[in-house]
């Protein structure tokens, strides 16, 4: 019987461990700026969230390509607007829970 509860609790604390990760990866989107040119599904001066989410869907390199582009910028993949370089105010291991964040919209 006790390891019943002990199963329910740990199943309730995992949801809001989950809950709570995404609730930080936004709240680190919005502090690193990175809402100033792009939103979940309305386009701005950057593709929506769901479009770059649903272009690298299945794509196993694309946390790493991704990566890369934030802390680089560069343009051309989504128009000609440029994405600037990002490394100068946000960390790797910020962008690393940034894109996996971004990959995650459905």
């Amino acid at each position: 019987m006790k390891i019943r509860y002990l199963m329910c609790m740990l199943a309730g604390l995992s949801v809001s461990a989950t809950a709570f990760a995404a609730g930080d990866a936004e709240a680190l989107f919005i502090k690193s700026k990175c809402n100033a040119c792009h939103m979940e599904d309305k386009r701005l001066l950057g593709p929506k969230l769901k479009d770059i989410a649903a272009r690298y869907a299945g794509d196993p390199g694309a946390q790493a390509m991704l990566e890369k582009k934030v802390r680089s910028g560069g343009s051309g993949a989504w128009g000609t607007m440029p994405m600037p370089r990002v490394s100068n105010w946000v960390s790797d291991a910020d962008i690393k829970t940034l894109v996996a964040w971004i990959l995650s919209q459905k």
